[in-house]
């Protein structure tokens, strides 16, 4: 399996586009790498690619990746689908992009798929997709020899949901596992993580990759505490006692790398003190289009 990172920060990007703080100015004067918003690509056999999330920055991602290059036909691609972690506009503003494009497969989780209903009608109209629920008993199999398995990882539904709407399913963001047959390699990719749970000790056990939600590094990072173990924004911070750096020290044999980083987070500046236990703990932060192999 190959895994390309096209994307590692948080929405809004790094440097983001109206803050002045010391790290999206620094991004600005080159002293750090800049980040376009987070998503990845995945393929099994090389030539039938998968998305993980389609980030506003999808054009410029793709544009940037060799191996998603169109053709060899002036209309053909070897992007197949969209897998969505979630509803959050980070993660579906790119489907636009790639509307016009016939026969893309959309998996999501029912109250993605529900939410999503005007902008999916938009869609198909320049050319049909298939919607298909990410959460079927089962799983379901992608081109290129990928099994993949979704898991519900936290209720938060993204802010423009109304609430009377946002309080009805508790799988508004899943996490995904995904299994090479040829290889036995397997991925998790969680982006987003309410809170560390059972279900994820699971999963990183038996992964041989994890990238997992690095959001934030503190839970007061945005300037409001929360209960020790509880998600700031709706994601579980890096440090801490009871963060993710604490749990994911319990699965060493997987390659751990953290993706969706906030503008606020120190891990973005390779120098920060912040990297320390970070890399003492062996997890990564890796700069956008790092290809992985599994």
């Amino acid at each position: 399996m190959r895994v390309v990172v096209l994307g590692t920060a948080a929405g809004g990007g790094f440097p983001r586009w109206n803050c002045a703080c010391a790290l999206c100015a620094a991004a600005r004067d080159g002293k750090l790498p800049s980040r376009t918003q987070e998503c990845a690509a995945l393929s099994g056999n090389g030539r039938d690619w998968w998305l993980l999330n389609a980030s506003p920055d999808i054009r410029a991602q793709l544009t940037a990746t060799a191996v998603l290059w169109p053709g060899p036909g002036p209309g053909e691609t070897p992007v197949r689908g969209v897998l969505l972690t979630d509803a959050e506009a980070e993660h579906v503003t790119g489907l636009s992009e790639l509307r016009g494009t016939p026969d893309l497969k959309v998996y999501a989780a029912p109250p993605v798929l529900t939410v999503l209903a005007p902008a999916r009608g938009g869609l198909d109209r320049y050319a049909p997709w298939q919607w298909a629920d990410s959460l079927a008993d089962g799983g379901f199999v992608l081109s290129g020899g990928l099994v993949v398995t979704a898991h519900p990882v936290s209720a938060k539904a993204p802010a423009y949901v109304p609430a009377a709407l946002s309080g009805t399913d508790g799988r508004w963001v899943t996490a995904y596992r995904v299994e090479d047959l040829a290889t036995g390699g397997v991925l998790v990719y969680a982006p987003c993580v309410g809170a560390w749970s059972d279900t994820l000790d699971d999963l990183c056990a038996q992964a041989d990759c994890v990238l997992l939600d690095g959001t934030f590094f503190t839970a007061d990072e945005r300037g409001a505490a929360v209960r020790p173990g509880r998600a700031a924004l709706g994601h579980l911070p890096v440090s801490g006692p009871h963060g993710s750096l604490a749990a994911l020290a319990a699965h060493p044999r997987a390659r751990r790398i953290y993706t969706h980083l906030d503008h606020t987070n120190p891990l973005v500046d390779p120098a920060s003190r912040a990297r320390a236990p970070v890399a003492e703990e062996g997890v990564e932060v890796l700069p956008d289009g790092i290809e992985l192999a599994l």
